[in-house]
């Protein structure tokens, strides 16, 4: 099996805000994509709202704004939740360790949207999806990956078995306090995120995956390696998280799993706070040990918080691309 770059492009032509981040993206059909991330003035500022782009073979199209009240706004994620209808999640919130998680829907593909309203009511921390896509089980029930930031940062799924009509709450899952040893910031690292993340410890954003053995989440840490959890009962539990061969940068993951094969996308760097570079495709059969497959980015700056999603023979991935933009490329499986 091999992968052959059908085309690189950029969400948008130019960017209409000074920053944006935390991208999502969602192949309607072979032709049309849709691509959403948050920007504004500077990660966390109450003028951050959300991007929808809309690309054609490859090509911009045209963006709205989403923009639910006047505090900052992000990580939207997109998912096909029925054959005419599109979900759109995003957080809203000044303070990350409060937000809340708001939705809106598309009934023409991505061209208008609903107004935004509560995923849960009273929500409090972030229900739903945190980052990554959330995953539909072969028996129809969706698990939304899932995150926690007051206090120790920790994980867990939200779960539907009536199309996002109600949720309810798998366990959480905590890291073994016996790594937070290895979490000091890297110092050396730039990055230009919100302040207030600099001070969490644990495992955030979990990326989904289901195979014939169960459910199973990678997730980012701040013990400078990617951590493993597998759950037996369809998300209701979770086993206590195991690291993989795989260093992390304490920065978000993606996965998708197609012909039996895992395949991951991260930047390949130990050390909380790491740099956010190279960024990397790998594969594995096992969930454990991965092979390079693809270095999409190798130089200085920012390359990171990748989605990917598989569509009809075809792998396409965003991420962001220096803050400037947010870079789209479509491969070919062969």
């Amino acid at each position: 099996m091999r992968l052959e770059r059908e085309y690189s492009t950029f969400a948008v032509d130019a960017l209409p805000c000074a920053m944006c981040h935390g991208s999502t993206l969602l192949p309607v059909n072979e032709n049309r994509l849709l691509c959403a991330f948050f920007g504004g003035s500077y990660e966390g500022d109450s003028d951050v709202g959300i991007y929808v782009s809309t690309l054609i073979n490859g090509s911009y199209q045209s963006h709205c704004f989403i923009k639910q009240s006047s505090e900052a706004h992000w990580n939207p994620v997109l998912f096909r939740l029925s054959d005419s209808e599109i979900v759109l999640f995003f957080k809203v919130g000044n303070v990350i360790a409060s937000w809340r998680t708001y939705i809106c829907k598309s009934y023409d593909d991505g061209q208008s949207w609903s107004e935004p309203i509560e995923l849960v009511a009273g929500d409090q921390g972030g229900r739903g999806p945190v980052r990554n896509l959330p995953l539909r089980l072969t028996d129809g029930r969706i698990i939304c990956p899932a995150s926690l930031e007051q206090g120790q940062w920790r994980s867990f799924v939200d779960i539907s078995d009536d199309n996002l009509k109600t949720l309810h709450k798998s366990a959480e899952i905590y890291a073994d306090k016996s790594v937070f040893v290895s979490s000091e910031k890297d110092k050396s690292a730039n990055i230009e995120v919100s302040e207030q993340s600099f001070s969490g410890r644990g495992i955030i954003q979990p990326a989904l995956w289901e195979d014939s053995h169960g459910v199973h989440m990678l997730l980012r840490s701040t013990f400078g390696t990617i951590l493993r959890s597998d759950s037996t009962d369809r998300g209701e539990s979770w086993c206590s998280p195991y690291a993989v061969n795989m260093p992390n940068n304490n920065s978000a993951i993606a996965v998708v799993y197609c012909r039996d094969r895992l395949y991951l996308l991260c930047n390949p760097v130990a050390g909380n706070w790491g740099v956010r570079t190279p960024l990397c495709l790998f594969s594995s059969d096992n969930g454990t040990d991965f092979t390079e497959e693809l270095i999409l980015e190798n130089e200085d700056g920012e390359f990171s918080y990748p989605c990917m999603s598989e569509y009809k023979d075809s792998l396409y991935i965003c991420y962001t691309s220096r803050r400037k933009n947010i870079r789209i490329h479509k491969y070919i499986f062969f």
